[in-house]
C-alpha cells in the first residue's frame, strides 16, 4: 500500500479540512486513481460527503498503490490534526504529502519546505517539528532566506474494504424546491445573530403566550411585525421556485424572519432525471413551479448551531444549491471554484441535513 503526492491547494486543503473539522472529529478519506473523498458522519448533525478530482488538491507526482481496485485505499483521519499539519505549510514553497509508517503505527506524513532568515550564517526556525537546515548560500534571489524543511505527521487508521463496503450517502426522495443560495457568510451572520436570540433567556418580564416578531426583507431593509406561536429555538428554513428563500426562528417571545428575493432556481438537465422529459415534467419541482402562495413553499427546521457550522464552508466560496425535501432533509450542493482547488473540476461537497418536526 503506497501513497504520495505533492500539494498543489494547499490553502483550499486548509479551508476544506478547517469546515469539515467544525462538524466532526473524524473523516473517512478514500483515496483511488481518480477522486480524493472526505467523508463525516457524526453521531447527530449534519453528513458531508466531499468529491474532488485528484488534480484539484494534489500535483501530477500523485502515486497510489493498493490491491484493492482501482487502487483504493481508505483511511480514518483524525481532521483537527490534519488541519494544523496543513497549516504549517501556509507560507511553504513546497509541501508533499504521503502515508508511512513509524513503530508500525500508519502515518499521513507531510514534508513541507519552508523560507527561514538567515542571521549570523544559520537559519531561523520558530518550528517545533523536526527540520534540516539546508548548507547553501540561501534561495536563489533571496540571500537572505534558507529552506528550512520539517515534518508533520498526524496518526490515522487504515480501514479495511469491508468496514466502510456499506457505508453510503443517505436516500431521500426527489426534492420539491432547488435554489441557488445568497452568500453563505451573509447567510451564517444572519443565521448566527438568531439563534443567539432564540437562546437567550426572556428579559422585561415579557409573557410566553405572546410575542412581537419582526420581517427583515433582505432587497429592501424593510422590516415589519407578525404574530402567532414559537416553538424553540431551531431556525426555519424555507425556499419555493420563484426565486425566494425565507431562514426565520420562532420562539416563546419571538419570531423573526428574513426574506431574499430574485435568486436562481437552476433548471434540471432531464439527462439527469429519470425518465428524462417525461420524468422531469412530473418531478415535485415542476409542480411546485406552478404553486403560488404559502403552498409553494418547501420547509425544514434545523438546529441553529449545527447549521451555522455548515455555513463555514463559505470560506471555501464557489456556488451552493439547496435542494428542499419538505418537512424531511435539506441538502447542499457546494461547487468549489476550479481556480481556489488549483485548477480542478467536477469537485463538489454534499451537505445532508436531516429537518426537526414542526
Amino acid at each position: 500500500m503506497r501513497f504520495k503526492s505533492s500539494i498543489k491547494a494547499t490553502n483550499a486543503f486548509i479551508k476544506l479540512t478547517g469546515s469539515l473539522s467544525l462538524l466532526g472529529k473524524i473523516a473517512w478519506m478514500r483515496l483511488d486513481n481518480d477522486q480524493v473523498r472526505f467523508t463525516v458522519i457524526p453521531e447527530q448533525g449534519t453528513q458531508v460527503w466531499a468529491v474532488l478530482s485528484i488534480d484539484s488538491i494534489f500535483e501530477d507526482d500523485y502515486t497510489i498503490q493498493s490491491a484493492a481496485g482501482n487502487n483504493t485505499i481508505n483511511l480514518e483521519v483524525p481532521l483537527g490534526p490534519l488541519n494544523r499539519a496543513l497549516k504549517s505549510a501556509q507560507n511553504s514553497i513546497s509541501a508533499s504529502i504521503r502515508l508511512t509508517k513509524k513503530d508500525n503505527a500508519p502515518l499521513l506524513s507531510l514534508t513541507i519546505v519552508i523560507p527561514t532568515p538567515v542571521v549570523s550564517g544559520r537559519a531561523l526556525s520558530h518550528v517545533d517539528n523536526q527540520s534540516q537546515h539546508h548548507p547553501d548560500d540561501g534561495i536563489p534571489g533571496n540571500p537572505g532566506l534558507r529552506e528550512t524543511t520539517i515534518t508533520q505527521d498526524v496518526a490515522v487508521r487504515v480501514l479495511p474494504a469491508a468496514a466502510v463496503e456499506g457505508i453510503h450517502e443517505p436516500r431521500s426522495p426527489d426534492p420539491e424546491v432547488h435554489i441557488l443560495l445568497p452568500p453563505l457568510m451573509q447567510l451564517k451572520a444572519i443565521s448566527e445573530r438568531f439563534t443567539k436570540l432564540g437562546l437567550a433567556p426572556l428579559r422585561g418580564g415579557a409573557s410566553t403566550n405572546t410575542r412581537t416578531s419582526s420581517f427583515i426583507d433582505q432587497n429592501t431593509n424593510q422590516v415589519g411585525l407578525q404574530g402567532g406561536s414559537g416553538s424553540g429555538p431551531r431556525l426555519e428554513i424555507s425556499a419555493n421556485m420563484h426565486g425566494e428563500l425565507r431562514i426565520g426562528i420562532r420562539t416563546d417571545a419571538l419570531t423573526v424572519q428574513s426574506k431574499w428575493s430574485g435568486l436562481s432556481n437552476p433548471e434540471l438537465d432531464p439527462n439527469q432525471v429519470e425518465g428524462g422529459d417525461a420524468g422531469l415534467a412530473n418531478h415535485p419541482s415542476t409542480r411546485m413551479r406552478n404553486l403560488e402562495g404559502e403552498e409553494s413553499w418547501a420547509t425544514v427546521r434545523v438546529e441553529g448551531r449545527d447549521w451555522g457550522r455548515v455555513l463555514g464552508v463559505g470560506r471555501m466560496g464557489g456556488r451552493v444549491v439547496a435542494c428542499f425535501c419538505h418537512d424531511k432533509a435539506l441538502i447542499l450542493y457546494v461547487y468549489l471554484p476550479s481556480d481556489e482547488l488549483g485548477g480542478g473540476e467536477d469537485s463538489v461537497l454534499t451537505y445532508y441535513i436531516q429537518s426537526y418536526a414542526a
